[in-house]
């Protein structure tokens, strides 16, 4: 075959392929291993939802599952039956009025209704991580008061997931007065050393001197603004 042969060659298999493509959740290819599905399994399911858009076969062989997966009939047989043990798949058995003929036919409701939930708990997560970038306003309070606001200003940038985890533990877990926090990042930039490492150790270093309020931080600086701090 010439080159003008193979160049449409190529053209009517790009056309082909346009045609056949399948669409694949992404999610299941995200979370199969939180699902504990293992590469095989996850590979028969793709294929369940392949047959199903492309070739219109709601209920494919074993055979033409061992076809394209090549892994022996035993085996894809096994497979399907933990998938159904585990209600990703179930079978369900229709009849054509018509022909007046029974059929089966794979259903992937269960899957989806997993992946839903996994899509859920994506988001709810996503939602809380904003949430706590987002500004805390209370009654009377201005936005520009606000920590973490404030700490953005200090930055000039907006906070990492992980930051907000840092000022939210010291807030919930090590329980900090928020004044004090707000003392320990402006000696942070007094210092010229505007990072969470370095305003870490000034709320420690306070802690183990029973400084508790904003005035306590600023005797504590005061007599030590010489010395050798953290």
């Amino acid at each position: 075959m010439d080159s003008a042969g193979w160049k449409t060659w190529a053209e009517g298999a790009s056309s082909g392929l346009g045609a056949g493509m399948a669409v694949i959740p992404y999610v299941l290819l995200q979370h199969y291993r939180k699902l504990k599905l293992s590469d095989q399994e996850t590979l028969l399911l793709i294929h369940l939802i392949s047959f199903k858009q492309v070739e219109q076969k709601d209920f494919p062989t074993l055979e033409e599952l061992q076809e394209v997966m090549g892994a022996s009939a035993q085996v894809i047989a096994q497979t399907l039956q933990k998938l159904l043990k585990a209600g990703l798949i179930s079978i369900d058995e229709e009849l054509d009025e018509l022909r007046n003929i029974q059929y089966e036919r794979y259903n992937l409701s269960g899957l989806y209704e997993m992946l839903g939930r996994c899509l859920a708990a994506q988001e709810k997560n996503r939602s809380s991580r904003q949430s706590r970038r987002k500004p805390l306003e209370t009654e009377g309070q201005e936005e520009g008061h606000n920590l973490f606001v404030v700490f953005e200003k200090e930055f000039g940038r907006p906070l990492s997931p992980m930051e907000c985890e840092t000022i939210s533990g010291w807030i919930d877990q090590d329980r900090y007065p928020e004044e004090l926090i707000r003392m320990a990042l402006k000696e942070a930039v007094f210092a010229g050393k505007v990072h969470f490492r370095y305003i870490d150790r000034i709320l420690l270093e306070w802690s183990r001197n029973r400084v508790k309020t904003a005035s306590d931080a600023k005797a504590y600086t005061q007599r030590f603004r010489s010395g050798g701090r953290a």
